[in-house]
């Protein structure tokens, strides 16, 4: 059964103090909405419902040649709740199946852990699922209560925690997973009775337990995939995992990397087996390199450039005349 996932991507970045629209800025080269798209994606969604607001038209813009997308204005910033009760009359149109609910600002997000939230959503034949983690410092996070058998109760948002709470160390990084019908239940029954008259989308769990429908928290969240980004220190905290990412990835393939802190590799760079990337090396966004290089020292290499195999790069590479 083919899957749905809304994107929430209508945030402003006041506390980024952008006119840039918060999921366009770039981590390792591409916007963040790109990798949330992509975890989508790997997670078998068919079709996205893409919540946009600040900045919307530079968002379609970027994005709006990708026909599995469907865009909804939310034209006024009422909490998370809110943006996904404007998908409404577009869930009506496919009653059936699961749907992802993820945030627009969240690039660490991978298709792997989805796949695992929806293996267990079906498993268990839950009505919503979700994937949690436990932190060291959960400061910021709404908590997830569990009763004394550990099954799920709530979640409560971090400004409505009594101090019992606010001890909880696992948490919600709003990773939902709904059957589509009872997410178009829950969602007709939320109001924003909180301390910040929002309507909060995590409401929708307790809200589907109270109606006797089944409730699954997963522990499949690490603490690398938590970080979402609001701020230019945590753009930089994401930017720095995700390289090591891509590090590791190459690393992997064949690809030595002699100094992780001072190379730098976009996403999407292919470099074949037994190439050796010296340090203060930069190598633009989809890029590729055939097998048995020498990329750096002191190399840049530009975005979508092709570097034949066997070539010995050093200093300044700065034709990509080669693009494909």
């Amino acid at each position: 059964m083919s899957s749905t996932a809304i994107i929430l991507a209508a945030g402003k970045s006041t506390r980024m103090k952008s006119r840039l629209p918060k999921a366009l800025h770039p981590v390792c080269g591409r916007a963040m909405l790109s990798y949330v798209l992509r975890a989508c994606y790997d997670a078998g969604c068919t079709r996205i419902l893409m919540v946009v607001g600040h900045g919307k038209d530079e968002i379609m813009a970027e994005f709006g040649g990708d026909r599995r997308i469907s865009w909804i204005e939310q034209t006024e910033q009422l909490g998370t709740g809110h943006a996904a009760m404007v998908c409404r009359d577009e869930l009506k149109k496919h009653p059936t199946g699961d749907v992802f609910i993820l945030a627009g600002d969240g690039p660490l997000i991978r298709g792997e852990v989805l796949n695992t939230l929806h293996n267990a959503h079906k498993e268990e034949h839950a009505s919503a699922s979700m994937a949690t983690a436990v932190l060291d410092d959960p400061t910021g996070y709404g908590r997830v209560v569990r009763d004394a058998e550990g099954n799920f109760l709530e979640i409560v948002e971090q400004l409505d925690c009594t101090r019992g709470q606010l001890e909880i160390r696992e948490v919600f990084p709003s990773y939902y997973c709904v059957r589509n019908e009872d997410l178009l239940l829950a969602l007709s029954k939320l109001t924003n009775q909180n301390k910040k008259g929002e309507y909060y989308l995590t409401d929708i769990f307790g809200i589907l337990r109270k109606a006797g429908k089944k409730v699954v928290a997963v522990q499949a969240v690490t603490a690398d995939d938590v970080i979402g980004v609001n701020t230019r220190q945590q753009l930089a905290e994401v930017d720095e995992i995700m390289q090591e990412r891509i590090h590791r990835k190459l690393r992997e393939s064949g690809v030595t990397i002699v100094s992780s802190q001072n190379t730098y590799i976009e996403d999407g760079v292919s470099i074949g087996s037994d190439t050796i990337v010296q340090p203060f090396t930069f190598i633009g966004r989809d890029s590729s390199i055939g097998a048995g290089c020498a990329i750096g020292p002191f190399a840049s290499v530009p975005g979508e450039s092709i570097v034949p195999e066997g070539t010995q790069l050093a200093g300044q590479f700065t034709s990509n005349s080669g693009r494909s």
